[in-house]
């Protein structure tokens, strides 16, 4: 067997990465998060690139039989919700009650709980995820009956549609940081390329008429709050618009 410096680099990761999991149960450690000296957050962040395996199947097995889930499809923060939910309901035995409230390594467990079984949330769930909350016991909120609404037949315009997918978005995940290579569908099946277009509007926010930057701003977006109070939004007087 040929033991290579890399190897060992990664046998030293990998400790310091069960470490985290034995504090944790999860090895979706944020990028800060650091264990023996490590910085095993940023770590495990770099060997979930795409193609940072390559060549090291050795290695993937290894962290998988740490935890199978330690390269979700869905967002690592989620996951680290889900894996503190299922150690508390773990000895527990039929449906577990988690309430608001109840915190773990500073997660609201109970709070994201509710959010996750709304049924706009759950639907918006992958498959993957609504398997493993299920698995748990967990089902979603039961639907109020709605009167059919007649679908409006304008379209949205791309700005339009950028909003709804950030809205989306935000009532999932519970925050405004999303990546840049994120896609969102929308309900209707349009995919909206939410990362790139928030960095679009962030370049051209100097441009964005009040209405917009406003919109952006409620979706909590501080950048667009930051423009949006460096300018002045109130309609100049009568006077100085005939000027």
């Amino acid at each position: 067997m040929v033991w290579s410096p890399a190897d060992e680099r990664f046998q030293e990761n990998l400790e310091a990465a069960r470490a985290y999991y034995e504090q944790h149960w999860t090895l979706c450690a944020p990028r800060p998060a650091t264990v023996l000296d490590r910085p095993v957050g940023q770590w495990l962040s770099n060997l979930r690139r795409p193609g940072a395996l390559d060549g090291h199947p050795d290695w993937k097995a290894a962290l998988e039989a740490v935890d199978e889930d330690w390269n979700p499809a869905w967002p690592t923060e989620w996951q680290r919700h889900y894996a503190a939910l299922r150690e508390l309901v773990r000895d527990e035995k039929g449906r577990a009650e988690v309430l608001p409230g109840f915190t773990v390594h500073g997660k609201d467990i109970g709070k994201w709980l509710v959010r996750q079984r709304t049924p706009k949330v759950w639907d918006a769930l992958t498959g993957g995820q609504r398997e493993r909350l299920e698995q748990l016991g967990i089902v979603p909120l039961d639907r109020e009956p709605k009167t059919p609404v007649k679908p409006s037949s304008a379209r949205l315009s791309a700005f339009e549609r950028g909003v709804a997918a950030l809205t989306q978005y935000t009532t999932r995940e519970g925050h405004v940081t999303v990546p840049r290579g994120h896609v969102e569908r929308l309900d209707d099946g349009t995919d909206v390329r939410l990362g790139v277009w928030i960095m679009n509007q962030k370049t051209r926010r100097e441009k964005l008429p009040p209405n917009k930057l406003q919109a952006l701003a409620a979706l909590g977006l501080k950048w667009a709050r930051s423009a949006t109070g460096s300018r002045n939004l109130d309609p100049p007087p009568q006077s100085d618009r005939m000027r």
